[in-house]
């Protein structure tokens, strides 16, 4: 039997417990975000599929850890397992962008 996510709960979930997270979604782009933090990423458990801003798509599996800076991105759970990931976010201002 497959555990369904409430999404309504969920979403009420994450905005009581961070701030400000919900708005940093993209609309037009389902789970990419930006966030004016540095964000150490450690999968715990299952895998994950982490989604870059060049359209790039690396796999991180438990016992892997992500730093990113400001770093567009999305995170997907692509299997049939529960992921389980612990990320401490540091406030910080977003790192300039260069023009490509």
């Amino acid at each position: 039997m497959q555990n369904l996510v409430d999404g309504a709960q969920a979403f009420g979930e994450l905005s009581a417990a961070l701030p400000g997270l919900i708005e940093s979604f993209e609309p037009d782009h389902p789970g990419m975000h930006t966030t004016a933090t540095i964000d150490y990423g450690i999968i715990l458990e299952g895998e994950m599929w982490l989604e870059l801003d060049n359209g790039e798509s690396r796999l991180v599996k438990a016992g892997d850890i992500v730093i990113q800076n400001g770093t567009r991105h999305a995170w997907r759970n692509k299997s049939d397992r529960i992921a389980r990931a612990l990320f401490v976010m540091i406030g910080a201002p977003l790192p300039e962008r260069q023009a490509v």
